[in-house]
């Protein structure tokens, strides 16, 4: 099976269309969450996702922005966006963003990997270095795990009681880049297929990722897009400016 594994989309409607343009053929899409906030376009956004597929798993921004959570513990900036996206959202996309699962999630027939948006052992924690995923991928028991949050495309491993980071072998540019994994047939996998609509790895452009099943592959990509309409989009709404130009860092 194929699957095309997207996460932190974050209102970006233009990166969500770059990416799905640039997609190879898959079988099945599967959204690690956090769908809206920052971005000034969340019911367009939500519209598209839900177009995909039905495997979705809820993100941090998907909780605020829907009113499950406070935005107490979101800096300044985020808490201002996820309230313009509750006001902004129409009453069907809230209740369906509050409607989405927590992690893990499991796809039938695939018993070996399952799909969160942040940590296995905690939805809303960050796997940012191989300390915090080391304590992940000793306990949980599946061998492959998809998560977002971090907004940086790669993971972790462990194998051979050896624990390691991914990085994949994509060089910085304007132009598309792809970065092939081969797992191990008894490693242990964390990976992040990347932010689509706020990278944050020093690479402005959009990340996802395929998964294929039989071949033991993980492709990753990184698409340009049209980031100027996008931070268009962010002035016209009057949201932070911070969450504009950041688009253009990939910070």
């Amino acid at each position: 099976m194929r699957l095309l594994i997207i996460s932190d989309i974050h209102s970006n409607l233009e990166a969500l269309e770059a990416c799905l343009d640039a997609a190879p053929a898959y079988d099945l899409m599967v959204n690690l969450g956090d769908v809206v906030g920052y971005g000034a376009s969340p019911n367009q956004t939500i519209a598209r996702v839900r177009q995909l597929g039905r495997v979705h798993v809820r993100g941090n921004h998907d909780k605020a922005c829907s009113g499950v959570t406070t935005v107490d513990g979101f800096n300044p900036i985020a808490a201002w966006a996820a309230r313009w996206t509750y006001a902004a959202l129409t009453p069907e996309n809230r209740d369906w963003l509050r409607a989405l699962p927590a992690g893990p999630l499991a796809v039938p027939g695939l018993t070996h990997v399952q799909f969160v948006h942040g940590s296995p052992l905690d939805e809303d924690d960050y796997l940012i270095g191989l300390t915090d995923a080391l304590q992940a991928l000793l306990g949980i028991p599946a061998p492959v795990t998809f998560f977002g949050h971090s907004h940086v495309q790669g993971g972790f491993s462990l194998h051979r009681e050896r624990g390691s980071e991914i990085h994949p072998p994509i060089e910085l540019g304007n132009g598309a880049g792809h970065g092939e994994l081969r797992l191990q047939p008894r490693g242990h996998y964390l990976i992040n297929p990347g932010s689509v609509g706020q990278p944050r790895d020093g690479d402005w452009r959009p990340g996802f990722a395929l998964y294929d099943s039989g071949a033991r592959t993980v492709h990753f990509h990184r698409v340009p897009y049209d980031v100027e309409r996008a931070m268009k989009r962010i002035h016209e709404a009057a949201l932070p400016e911070r969450l504009a130009t950041r688009l253009l860092l990939g910070r």
